[in-house]
């Protein structure tokens, strides 16, 4: 029975002060995988997609969802620049964690409110170029079963390989309204290559090379209006968790052929993230440090958790394999020494 290798990954996820509530990303304790059948989508069940967040404008008669966000460390929202550009300029904002149905938000749901909104400084409206926003909270989330944390694709991910993806948000069901949908929605869609995407029966040349198309060619499942900033999301290839590539950014209409949602590539913009939450110093201390264990035969390596922002590498099952095995170790020496 080798317990060391257990024993060193316990140390290194194991924080000081005792479990940390948001310690993996991209987890789905609430879903099963590959259960998951927005316009053209379907209603989500409660912690399908615990990482989402609802990004809504703080008026006198009450709250209005703006934009949809991905919770990437208990204290910070991924969103899009463009959710801020045309609102009051005296406008407050709140973000809604773990909710389902935003009329009625239960007791899983979380609140807070927004501390500061950091827009990209090269953001250009006209061109839609570097879409990409963060929200600091005023006070940290506490992960539980319906809210946890995205994780975000760096450069080490091969996002073009990922092949189950999806979207969710709270937006129009249909590109002949404007009204939001009140239960979150979610779909799976296809990456498109980004040469198809700008080709000239599609986009023709408006597409950046740091955005990521998804969709169909014949249309008919699309982000709409209201999931703006919301995340486009991946199952990794080897392991359980999901990797948001994407921020949602924009489109020609919704659901049109040829016409698939265009992203924000959150792989493009790792280290402005980093740089935004004061990260950064992190990965440039030691850029090399192995992320998540893969467990395919071509050996991919990957770089894990930097302080509260990036997964710790070894799952739960895995943590209460070992504390089974460690209380037989203890039941073995006790008997030993009687």
């Amino acid at each position: 029975m080798n317990l060391l290798p257990l024993l060193v990954l316990l140390a290194v996820c194991w924080p000081a002060h005792g479990w940390d509530t948001c310690g993996t990303c991209g987890l789905r304790p609430m879903a099963s995988y590959g259960s998951t059948r927005i316009v053209g989508g379907t209603d989500a069940q409660p912690g399908a997609w615990p990482w989402i967040v609802s990004v809504q404008e703080l008026w006198e008669e009450g709250a209005m969802h703006i934009c949809g966000g991905s919770l990437i460390s208990s204290q910070w929202v991924l969103t899009a620049a463009h959710c801020f550009v045309t609102v009051r300029t005296d406008a407050m904002w709140r973000v809604v964690a773990g909710a389902t149905q935003l009329s009625r938000l239960g007791p899983e749901a979380q609140v807070r409110h927004v501390r500061r909104v950091l827009s990209h400084e090269h953001y250009d409206y006209g061109t839609q170029k570097n879409d990409i926003a963060l929200l600091e909270l005023d006070q940290p989330i506490q992960c539980n079963d319906y809210i946890q944390l995205a994780c975000v694709a760096d450069s080490t991910v091969s996002v073009s390989q990922l092949t189950a993806c999806y979207i969710s948000g709270w937006g129009s069901t249909s590109a002949r309204t404007a009204k939001a949908s009140d239960v979150l929605q979610e779909a799976q869609v296809h990456l498109i290559d980004l040469r198809v995407c700008n080709s000239t029966w599609w986009y023709g040349g408006a597409i950046h090379s740091h955005n990521v198309c998804a969709g169909y060619p014949q249309g008919g499942i699309d982000t709409c209006q209201g999931d703006s900033g919301g995340p486009l999301f991946c199952k990794d290839n080897y392991a359980e968790y999901f990797w948001v590539v994407g921020v949602t950014s924009w489109g020609k209409g919704c659901a049109r052929p040829f016409q698939p949602g265009v992203y924000t590539s959150t792989q493009h913009f790792y280290d402005w993230i980093l740089v935004q939450m004061g990260l950064h110093h992190e990965i440039t201390a030691a850029p090399t440090t192995p992320q998540h264990l893969v467990t395919s035969a071509s050996a991919q390596t990957q770089r894990p958790a930097q302080g509260t922002f990036k997964p710790c590498p070894y799952p739960e099952n895995k943590l209460v394999e070992f504390f089974k095995k460690l209380q037989k170790l203890l039941k073995y020496l006790k008997g030993k020494t009687a």
